[in-house]
């Protein structure tokens, strides 16, 4: 089994990445995104979830994702809960079943936050992208998929996902193994990650083997 974690700022175009690196991938694949971890905020006012900072490391419950990562590494299903952006809260009714795999890619903006969690990956990468084009995306994406109107994309743009980028996202870079400019736009990229996770999967099949 091999861990891999991407991140990058909002709309730096992780998803884009993830979707390049699967479709050329032969293995079994699961992802666990970040987003399913924000913390619930149903007993908060609608003024209080206007407010939230969904980009700040507090916001994200690391200790259920690191426990159902650790139970996906020893083979053990798990149910991973279900995050509502429209409503600010985690279902409490419904889960998704995740079963384990040969390779399992966890996606966020913060995850290279969290020593815990950094410390079970195998591989870390880090999609990079200009701010105007991550800005573009992030306010299409908002407006497209959370109901969102402009002027709502713009002040929460300027007054967390910007700030909190260079206060904790950017900074985390230097944790990774690999840096992608250009998203899932960078082909010489996507292939040269492709090789290396399909060469760390065979040693870890040759390991696997002469145990």
């Amino acid at each position: 089994m091999l861990v891999i974690g991407i991140a990058g700022g909002s709309g730096s175009g992780k998803t884009t990445v993830v979707q390049a690196i699967t479709g050329h991938l032969k293995e079994k694949v699961v992802i666990i995104p970040q987003d399913a971890y924000y913390k619930d905020s149903s007993d908060l006012s609608d003024e209080e979830k206007r407010n939230q900072n969904f980009d700040h490391p507090d916001a994200i419950d690391w200790d259920l994702l690191c426990k159902q990562l650790s139970d996906l590494k020893q083979g053990k299903t798990i149910q991973q809960p279900i995050y509502s952006y429209i409503s600010c809260s985690r279902s409490k009714n419904e889960t998704t079943t995740v079963t384990p795999a040969d390779v399992i890619i966890i996606e966020g903006i913060l995850i290279f936050t969290c020593k815990k969690l950094r410390d079970q990956m195998d591989i870390k990468i880090f999609v990079d992208a200009d701010d105007d084009d991550r800005l573009m995306r992030v306010m299409a994406r908002d407006i497209r998929e959370r109901g969102k109107n402009v002027e709502w994309v713009i002040e929460r743009y300027s007054r967390t996902v910007k700030p909190m980028y260079l206060q904790f996202i950017e900074p985390s870079k230097r944790f990774a193994d690999i840096i992608i400019p250009q998203g899932g736009h960078n082909k010489v990229g996507i292939s040269v990650i492709v090789n290396t996770i399909e060469k760390a999967l065979r040693e870890s099949k040759k390991k696997d083997t002469e145990k």
